[in-house]
């Protein structure tokens, strides 16, 4: 059986039918919109670099193994 994939068509829409997308982030413990930032912590926010983790189950031995090896607390 073959699938053939149908492209999906996106309508444009005019610039009167867009609204803006509103981002929030974690800051100490609570989420509030990057709009509501002073503009030093907004190029603070535009500066981040996003953590992507390439190998789960490597990084889960690493910390599991590197646990073991830590000294027990008294």
């Amino acid at each position: 059986m073959s699938h053939s994939q149908t492209p999906i068509h996106h309508p444009e829409l005019a610039i009167h039918e867009r609204q803006p997308c509103e981002v929030w982030t974690r800051v100490m413990g609570y989420h509030r919109p990057v709009a509501s930032f002073n503009i030093g912590k907004q190029g603070e926010h535009a500066e981040r670099l996003n953590f992507v983790a390439t190998d789960c189950a490597m990084v889960t031995e690493d910390l599991a193994e590197a646990s073991q090896q830590l000294p027990a607390c008294a």
